[in-house]
């Protein structure tokens, strides 16, 4: 799934990463790759990150926090930057959405949002 806002372009792919789940201690691990590109003529800075994350039984959790991965990076015009991450849940269905705030060189910041990307671990499903 992918999004464009304020010449900031997200896509999300997800998945299920059978080898580190336990679904018999229901533990369903994903990872998912998140590539944020650049369209403006002027660098931006991801400053912080919001993520609504809410599992198959409908529980939610709300995670905040500065950056990604420890970075707060700089992303120049037309470049792109890419990194991945986890997020374990306790059903094999989930949905992920939120949103970045980022920086412009002008000092005005701005929330670029994350579309909603499922998490789906189709081998557990009856």
């Amino acid at each position: 799934m992918s999004v464009k806002n304020n010449n900031i372009s997200i896509k999300v792919i997800s998945h299920f990463v059978k080898s580190r789940s336990s679904p018999e201690n229901s533990i369903f691990l994903f990872s998912y790759d998140v590539k944020i590109k650049n369209n403006g003529d002027s660098e931006v800075q991801l400053l912080s990150r919001y993520w609504h994350i809410q599992d198959g039984d409908g529980n939610v959790e709300e995670v905040r926090g500065p950056g990604v991965i420890g970075l707060q990076p700089l992303i120049k015009p037309r470049m792109t930057f890419e990194y991945s991450s986890f997020c374990p849940l306790k059903t094999p269905l989930g949905i992920m959405s939120g949103s970045y705030q980022m920086k412009l060189k002008s000092e005005e910041t701005f929330d670029a949002p994350i579309p909603a990307f499922s998490l789906h671990a189709t081998e557990h499903i009856d």
